[in-house]
């Protein structure tokens, strides 16, 4: 498999992000649902506090990728859902943190709840291998 990090512009390099990925012949596509704050056993982990909250949320989706024989490095789409979109630079702090290197394409979405009403982040993901 061969991935290609497309950026017409340079600006989007000051916020982390990418605009594109192409991504030539992979051998599996992933398509992860939203992952929410969630302990193994389904309880909520950081009532209150989201970096707490996100970095469950990676733990999550770096699980389900591992199950399916992929990493976080294999991500090349993110979509976030915050229900305080004054999360969003902690967010990106934190997927620059444990996605280092060019950056997936993401979509930051602002929503009133989610499915458990202490849940601050949501995250979907698509990754390739």
């Amino acid at each position: 498999m061969h991935k290609r990090q497309i950026n017409p512009w340079t600006w989007q390099d000051q916020f982390g992000f990418s605009q594109c990925w192409r991504v030539d012949s992979p051998s599996a596509v992933l398509f992860l649902a939203g992952q929410g704050p969630a302990s193994a056993d389904g309880e909520l982990v950081g009532a209150g506090d989201f970096e707490a909250q996100a970095r469950q949320v990676f733990a999550n989706l770096a699980t389900v990728l591992e199950q399916a024989g992929a990493s976080l490095e294999s991500v090349v789409r993110l979509v976030v859902y915050l229900t305080d979109m004054a999360n969003l630079r902690a967010y990106e702090r934190i997927v620059s943190e444990l996605i280092p290197g060019p950056k997936p394409v993401g979509t930051a979405i602002g929503v009133r709840s989610l499915a458990v009403e202490e849940m601050l982040i949501e995250i979907e993901a698509t990754a390739v291998v």
